[in-house]
């Protein structure tokens, strides 16, 4: 049974990597649920306060990711629709195979989404498209950061009590 909650667990954290990036899966949360399945296991002592404290991270982070890309747009004068776009540029970006296609997406999305909303403003679209792409790329480097930290932590103590895991 502990194999299974260590392999389960890094698929999880695995999800929340590629859910930093990706807006439909929540990153933070879904690592957070690969280090608790870790500490389910029968090899590696419950650590209460560690989960406690990343949970707390990861369920800031979640709604933290739902006000900064709107701070970000309206701190450049930016609308919902740029906002909107720039996570639906992001989306298709990932698509394309081409490097960085996401980041590109993204303010292609975010500038797309501005002239909707305000098609004679050239100006103001790139300012604004600006602002929600840098909102955009904050809220993800916080996701990408914490799910990264918590790919380590999992590493950490799956390397500490390797031993007691894989005891057959």
């Amino acid at each position: 049974m502990d194999l299974i909650l260590v392999l389960l667990g890094l698929i999880f954290v695995i999800l929340g990597i590629i859910g930093s990036v990706l807006p439909v899966l929540p990153g933070p949360i879904l690592g957070w649920f690969g280090l608790l399945l870790l500490f389910l296991t029968n090899a590696i002592p419950m650590n209460y306060y560690l989960l406690g404290v990343s949970f707390f991270i990861a369920l800031l982070i979640f709604i933290l990711d739902y006000i900064i890309p709107g701070l970000g747009a309206k701190k450049f004068g930016g609308s919902k629709k740029g906002a909107t776009g720039a996570t639906v540029g992001l989306v298709i970006g990932l698509l394309l195979p081409i490097p960085l296609g996401f980041v590109i997406g993204a303010f292609a999305g975010a500038l797309i989404g501005e002239l909707i909303h305000d098609p004679k403003d050239l100006k103001r679209a790139l300012k604004s498209a600006f602002g929600s792409f840098m909102g955009f790329l904050a809220s993800t480097s916080m996701k990408l950061f914490a799910s990264l930290i918590f790919f380590v932590i999992y590493s950490y103590e799956l390397a500490t009590y390797w031993s007691e895991i894989f005891t057959f």
